[in-house]
């Protein structure tokens, strides 16, 4: 707990860039629609994030490495603030694009920097309470900046105004911790062999989830305006799934930690195929099925790329867990990035209600493919799993999250992993360990 009081600056951070994110996030989305931008710009802005926060999560550790953690991420936040009130003054799709990848970008560096503190004052035995106390601070900030968007509308210049003083109010606490500036940031390597060798279903998994949850989170406000919500049907709508998602990850984890787990993705990928198809069947216009929907969306879909993750890492060798952990990131961006563009063209083409034919086909993908491979590989015994981690919003995970996550610092026979224990010298020597970690992830 004196780690947690100690670190409150960083905690209040998180949740001031969070809360910006969330708020633009579904802003542009809906805005957008409103400005009458095709289906297909509107799913490459969706694009231009997942592409920009790749490539933020990858060049961004050089950039720390040359001018150090706070000048890094006051660039980061300025640039960010920047960006929003640009999205203000230049309202047309081609800027939006081009300026949602620098907005990406900026979000994954400035993330990465936060979560890099975190992980230098978090010892073994607090690991676990911080990255949940971040979890939490996390969902709930995004969260809330949806929900803003119910107050402050869509038209004029308050909302983006409101954005950019959360984006630079967040430099604040980070320029004054008196915490000492933490190892250089962990770089994001894409290791798709042993990702593979460790874990098909997860990888595949990863992709799969990237594809529906990109466009999800891109064109479901589009859709939700389309149907006849607005400003606020639409943040309360976006909140409803986001919260059941929350809530569905703890019950669903801890029932992956007693059966095999591929069977809780076999089921949640089930009811989220079902709820897409429902979806495009019954269309919806705005009312209380609409936000029923919604939330069993966000209950099956939410849940199951951190149970993806933790499957993996039953499989993985001791010490592997963070490459394994940064190779699914790494594929889910991949597919957060091509997600959005498809599914505008369905919608386009089609209907809007075609955005949920995209994710019921890859949430179908998981069921099937989950269930085929527990006919190919024996599920461990309970007792010899790492037990699950809930995880935030897997638009927003960066390869220092996975540096933080306190399976990274688990890697030995008695937390469940499969294969032979970590040489003893490496077990007890936390400090070089986590020096490997950071320059392999």
């Amino acid at each position: 707990m004196a780690s947690v009081i100690k670190i409150y600056a960083l905690f209040l951070g998180s949740a001031l860039l969070m809360f910006g994110g969330g708020l633009q996030g579904l802003l542009l989305s809906v805005r957008g629609a409103e400005e009458g931008f095709s289906l297909l710009s509107l799913g490459l802005i969706g694009t231009g994030w997942s592409v920009g926060f790749v490539a933020g999560s990858i060049s961004v550790p050089l950039i720390v490495r040359n001018v150090g953690h706070i000048r890094a991420f006051s660039v980061m936040a300025a640039i960010g603030t920047v960006t929003i009130l640009l999205n203000l003054l230049m309202v047309n799709d081609i800027s939006w694009i081009l300026l949602r990848a620098l907005s990406g970008f900026c979000f994954a560096g400035a993330a990465m920097i936060v979560e890099s503190w975190l992980n230098e004052v978090a010892e073994n035995k607090s690991r676990g309470t911080i990255f949940s106390i971040y979890v939490t601070i996390n969902l709930t900030a995004s969260t809330l900046g949806q929900i803003a968007m119910s107050v402050t509308g869509t038209a004029g210049y308050i909302p983006f105004v409101i954005g950019a003083i959360s984006f630079i109010c967040a430099v604040l606490p980070t320029s004054l911790t008196s915490s000492p500036q933490p190892r250089p940031l962990a770089s994001a390597k894409l290791d798709l062999g042993l990702l593979i060798r460790t874990s098909p279903v997860a990888a595949a998994a990863a992709f799969c989830c990237g594809m529906a949850n990109g466009s999800f989170g891109t064109l479901a406000p589009v859709y939700g305006y389309e149907q006849g919500l607005d400003a606020s049907g639409i943040a309360y709508l976006f909140a409803i799934a986001a919260i059941a998602g929350a809530v569905g990850q703890i019950p669903f984890g801890r029932l992956s930690d007693r059966i095999d787990r591929r069977w809780v993705m076999v089921g949640l990928g089930a009811g989220a195929a079902v709820t897409g198809a429902l979806i495009v069947i019954i269309n919806p216009s705005a009312g209380w099925l609409m936000y029923v929907l919604f939330a069993l969306y966000g209950l099956t879909a939410n849940p199951l790329y951190p149970i993806a993750v933790a499957h993996a890492n039953d499989f993985a060798r001791d010490g592997e867990f963070a490459r394994v952990a940064g190779g699914m990131l790494l594929i889910l961006g991949v597919g957060l990035a091509i997600g959005p563009t498809i599914a505008s063209l369905l919608m386009g083409s089609i209907s809007p209600a075609a955005l949920f034919m995209v994710t019921a086909v890859f949430h179908a993908i998981i069921t099937a493919f989950a269930y085929w491979r527990m006919s190919q590989r024996k599920s461990l015994d309970a007792a010899d799993r790492t037990p699950f981690q809930p995880m935030g919003n897997d638009k927003q995970v960066t390869p220092e999250t996975i540096v933080l996550d306190p399976r990274t610092d688990s890697d030995s026979p008695e937390m469940g992993h499969a294969e032979a224990p970590v040489p003893e010298e490496l077990a007890t020597q936390n400090e070089d360990r986590r020096d490997v970690q950071n320059g392999t992830i």
